[in-house]
């Protein structure tokens, strides 16, 4: 067994054993509804680390493909009364084709300019979500989404929606973790490091783009879609510029490059404010100047790139396949 399958199975032992173990002794309730929030935004981290840890694109408007996601399926769920199977897919697909029409005119624009533009891409979107009164009922939002529901079992509970959750985020990291470490993930990389340097050593740049683009806008669109039905309203207010700015924190504050830093990241930052909840406002400063220390004193993020390469690459070594072949990181 490779040592990125052993990786994936002690976090789906920790996600679909043990912490619901924890909580249900915790008492359940609250608990299994904040692991689902940190769920959903460990999807939308690892999507985020894809197109700006990866492939080096500063995206500015991630917070758009998200509420694509979640606004597909809310319409398709109250609107056609598709189950939770159908409305799931659905999202990621028209959110990976709303992610392809942005990207299109974007491929030639690099560095800041191409950050201006999925600034205003993205502003697009939240305004048509929130002045397209007849179709997304504008600031009204969308209610009565239904739960989760699969073959006929009612899983809408606080612990039936995490764990449906949980294995998406599983599905979602698996993607990201093959993606990044693979020999596309190691064109993303130099397209990261010299994009033009990259054109002339023969690689496809503008497909490249195009491909991570979207990946990353369907499991943007997957998280939207856990989002509505968990909470059973979506509004555009949930998807605005500083979502995106927040999801952005979470891949810096982890570690650009890194899959599991930006799950880590994603955790952090949606669990401090909960925790931090008896604060009341105060909570906001502090979570601010947590992500300015770990900027500060931690510029490479919590697990950075190389590191959590490195240690992965320690994990392998030892193991060989019966032919003699390393097994280490790939």
């Amino acid at each position: 067994m490779s040592a990125s399958s052993r990786n994936l199975g002690a976090l789906a032992l920790l996600l679909l054993v043990l912490l619901p173990g924890a909580l249900w002794l915790a008492g359940g309730g609250y608990g299994f509804r904040v692991a689902t929030v940190c769920a959903i935004f460990a999807i939308l981290g690892v999507s985020m680390q894809l197109i700006t840890g990866v492939a080096g694109l500063l995206s500015l408007g991630h917070a758009a493909f998200y509420g694509v996601g979640a606004y597909t399926a809310a319409k398709l769920g109250t609107w056609l009364g598709w189950p939770f199977l159908l409305t799931l897919p659905a999202a990621g697909i028209v959110t990976m084709l709303a992610g392809l029409l942005v990207a299109v005119p974007t491929m030639r624009l690099v560095s800041i300019y191409f950050a201006v533009a999925t600034l205003g891409l993205g502003q697009m979107i939240y305004v048509t979500l929130l002045n397209w009164v007849g179709f997304t009922r504008g600031p009204l939002g969308i209610p009565g989404i239904p739960g989760i529901n699969v073959f006929g079992l009612d899983l809408s509970s606080a612990a039936g929606t995490y764990m449906v959750t949980a294995l998406v985020a599983l599905f979602s990291i698996a993607v990201a973790h093959r993606v990044a470490h693979s020999y596309h993930g190691t064109a993303l990389r130099a397209l990261r490091e010299d994009d033009q340097c990259a054109a002339a050593m023969g690689l496809d740049v503008p497909r490249l783009k195009l491909e991570v683009f979207a990946v990353s806008a369907f499991l943007a669109g997957l998280a939207g879609a856990l989002w509505a039905h968990s909470t059973g309203f979506v509004s555009p207010t949930d998807f605005r510029f500083s979502e995106s700015i927040l999801i952005l924190a979470m891949v810096v504050v982890g570690g650009l490059g890194s899959i599991p830093g930006a799950v880590v990241g994603a955790v952090l930052l949606a669990l401090l404010p909960e925790a931090l909840r008896f604060a009341g406002d105060v909570r906001n400063i502090v979570v601010g100047l947590v992500m300015f220390g770990c900027i500060l004193f931690l510029p490479r993020g919590l697990l950075g790139e190389i590191e959590t390469l490195k240690f992965l690459r320690r994990i392998g070594e030892g193991w060989r396949a019966p032919d003699g072949r390393m097994l280490g990181w790939k």
